[in-house]
């Protein structure tokens, strides 16, 4: 199955942000740990240390590494709000063929460990990176925070545009009127200017592409935005095929960076 691209819209390679399966969601696994994150408290540290105890935070790793092999359950119609869409999609790639479904996964267990370490317990929408599995669906990770009262779900993606010169990070919110996120629409909107102003001050660029070039975008046609119940936004960390940010995206480096810039918006958005 050809890979498909993460967003979906103008300028981007076809395809949607999300995906659903076969795992509830369930605790993430530990990541290595990188030279630029956070430290991790001592036993005796405090609030100051630990500034998200007690904070649950879902982490929806887009895609599925597998997906690609079974074309049958990815493609079946699942509720999406409204209306209906495929199950997930394959994901985009990098033009040297690094999947977004890896990128996503790794860039997740980064931040993870993160969150762990300053006090938030994390759930995850998948627990593998495997071959041999797919999904979930856009319903079931839209879901993902609802079932576990998370405090927020952050929705980790990458885009495929093939747009001349089209490189950067897009962060995608509810819309504000919509009858399926009109009690989030707020906490949302501020959790994407959170997310937004710590990308920037990691030094990562807006999307040269996406209307309005501050790198904020609104959708109503994503499953995993409208069925949510809990503060929740998309971020497409970069455009896959773009000289510029695919380094980032395939260096150990530049992973963290997006990592340690995730953990800093989550923190600034529940302190």
């Amino acid at each position: 199955m050809a890979v498909a691209g993460c967003g979906g819209g103008p300028g981007r390679s076809g395809g949607t942000a999300g995906d659903a399966g076969p795992a509830p969601a369930s605790r993430s696994s530990s990541a290595s740990s990188s030279p630029s994150a956070p430290p991790t408290p001592s036993p005796g540290a405090g609030s100051e240390a630990r500034p998200l105890q007690g904070r649950v935070v879902v982490l929806d790793p887009g895609h599925q590494l597998g997906n690609r092999n079974f074309a049958e359950q990815v493609s079946r119609p699942v509720p999406a709000g409204g209306f209906t869409k495929p199950c997930n999609t394959t994901g985009t790639a990098t033009d040297a063929g690094y999947p977004e479904a890896t990128f996503t996964w790794q860039v997740s267990r980064l931040l993870a460990r993160r969150l762990e370490r300053l006090g938030a317990r994390v759930v995850a929408t998948r627990t593998t990176n495997s071959g041999r599995r797919w999904g979930p669906c856009v319903d079931v990770r839209g879901r993902a925070g609802n079932r576990v009262d998370a405090d927020l779900k952050l929705s980790i993606h990458a885009d495929g545009s093939y747009a001349a010169g089209a490189h950067g990070f897009h962060v995608i919110r509810p819309p504000d009127r919509a009858p399926w996120t009109d009690d989030i629409v707020r906490p949302s909107r501020r959790l994407a200017l959170d997310v937004r102003r710590s990308l920037r001050a990691a030094g990562f660029a807006p999307a040269t592409y996406v209307a309005g070039g501050d790198g904020l975008d609104v959708r109503r046609d994503l499953g995993t935005l409208n069925l949510s119940d809990v503060p929740t936004v998309l971020v497409e960390l970069g455009n896959m095929r773009s000289p510029v940010d695919a380094p980032d995206m395939t260096g150990r480096a530049g992973r963290a960076r997006y990592a340690d810039a995730l953990a800093a918006a989550v923190v600034r958005n529940l302190r």
